[in-house]
């Protein structure tokens, strides 16, 4: 696995390369996302035709665009899509027109409170057009005509998404979701599926205990879907994490599933405050990101979101001030270590059952003490090893034991293996 710093520039480098692209939730800049993502770990893209039924809800149409603008009388493009794909409202139709600057301004979105931002919108179940522009902009625009075209088109076609697997010892399976379908805003979700890339390739060098599942999808629909056609492989799932907003420099934020308890969510609680990093448990709520189809009452899955500052948490949430500028390389770092850390803990935890359970075992005679002499850490793996082996009891879980022994997951499951081998203990 390649250093954190190293991978860090390496996700960063990601994000540039996908910055530009205009996604939404169906068309060419999917695609075009998948594609470059696809170029780092392998994927299987899957094409649902607009009109299919995906729980209660339909596939839509596809929606594409090639040009925008706002030209004054002079020609000179005063809101230009070429310059920012959040310059057009998400899912505009096609508009070809002339009016005046009062008749216009019923379709531009601006952000007074922030002058010189662009915000990020979108009407995807409801025809209609719209420009995206800074207040400032907006403010300097002269009254007369202006020529308005907006170059798309909505029809019939399909939407987009993306699996790769990562197989492991057992078909139970662990999932792991960004989505795919926002344009240039880089921490939202850009980093997001960054980090979700680098964590896929490092688990490819080595073979997991669980198999990971990777979805690459637009944000709601998209989910849905996935939900919907994969009915039978839901079964199999038994712990899922939604990775959002994971560049930003705010401290690192964990949204446990609507179970509350679910293992996921002790993993992520647990490998946090180890960590000592700033960071903040947030409960369950029924808004946010894919949490909420995944945690949805029917499905009920284990599934938490971990991300930095959350949705909404910033004022630069989905703005054009969601740039390359507001995502570093180390917070992106960050966020993936703690990802590798968590799943390292939910790859390891058992429960155990003692083979010699009445009274202690001596484990002077099986070699377990004389394997500790000289270790700095001797104390804390012996009280590991007899904490392993007064819980293993069939109920207790070696996440159960660190946190009622206050002592690192790693050290029990060093104490766990040893103990393993020298068949005082099994699964």
């Amino acid at each position: 696995m390649a250093p954190m710093t190293t991978a860090g520039e390496e996700m960063y480098a990601l994000v540039e390369r996908l910055y530009p692209l205009c996604r939404s939730i169906t068309g060419d800049g999917v695609r075009a996302t998948l594609e470059i993502v696809g170029e780092y770990v392998p994927l299987q893209v899957h094409e649902v035709p607009t009109g299919t039924p995906v729980l209660d809800w339909t596939v839509p149409q596809e929606w594409n665009i090639r040009d925008a603008y706002i030209a004054d009388s002079t020609g000179r493009r005063v809101v230009d899509f070429a310059e920012s794909s959040l310059h057009v409202l998400g899912y505009s139709v096609p508009v070809s027109a002339t009016m005046p600057l009062a008749e216009l301004r019923g379709h531009l979105h601006t952000l007074p409170d922030h002058p010189s931002w662009v915000p990020y919108r979108t009407s995807y179940y409801q025809p209609e057009w719209g420009f995206c522009l800074a207040q400032e902009t907006l403010d300097a625009l002269p009254d007369g005509e202006y020529e308005v075209r907006i170059d798309s088109t909505l029809a019939d076609g399909h939407l987009t998404y993306a699996e790769h697997v990562v197989p492991g010892q057992v078909a139970d399976e662990v999932i792991v979701s960004c989505h795919v379908c926002h344009p240039s805003l880089a921490n939202d979700n850009l980093a997001g599926i960054a980090v979700a890339v680098f964590l896929a390739r490092a688990l490819a060098e080595r073979t997991p205990y669980y198999t990971y599942r990777f979805i690459f999808a637009p944000g709601t629909i998209g989910a849905i879907t996935w939900l919907a056609r994969n009915a039978e492989r839901v079964e199999r799932v038994r712990h899922g994490l939604v990775l959002a907003c994971a560049g930003d420099p705010g401290r690192l934020t964990y949204k446990r599933s609507r179970r509350g308890d679910a293992e996921i969510d002790r993993v992520l609680r647990h490998v946090l405050a180890a960590s000592e990093r700033p960071h903040h448990i947030a409960e369950f709520t029924p808004y946010g990101y894919d949490e909420r189809q995944y945690c949805s009452p029917g499905f009920d899955l284990g599934v938490g979101s971990l991300s930095r500052t959350p949705y909404a948490g910033y004022p630069e949430y989905h703005t054009s001030a969601d740039n390359l500028d507001f995502v570093s390389p180390e917070a992106m770092a960050d966020t993936l270590a703690v990802c590798h850390e968590a799943f390292a803990v939910l790859d390891r935890n058992r429960r155990y059952v003692n083979l010699s359970p009445y009274g202690e075992p001596q484990l002077g005679r099986r070699g377990l003490y004389d394997s500790l002499g000289g270790r700095s850490d001797a104390k804390e793996a012996q009280m590991a090893m007899l904490w392993v082996l007064s819980l293993s009891d069939g109920e207790h879980s070696l996440l159960d034991v660190a946190e009622r022994s206050g002592l690192p997951f790693g050290a029990v499951a060093a104490a766990a293996d040893a103990l393993r081998g020298a068949e005082l203990i099994k699964v």
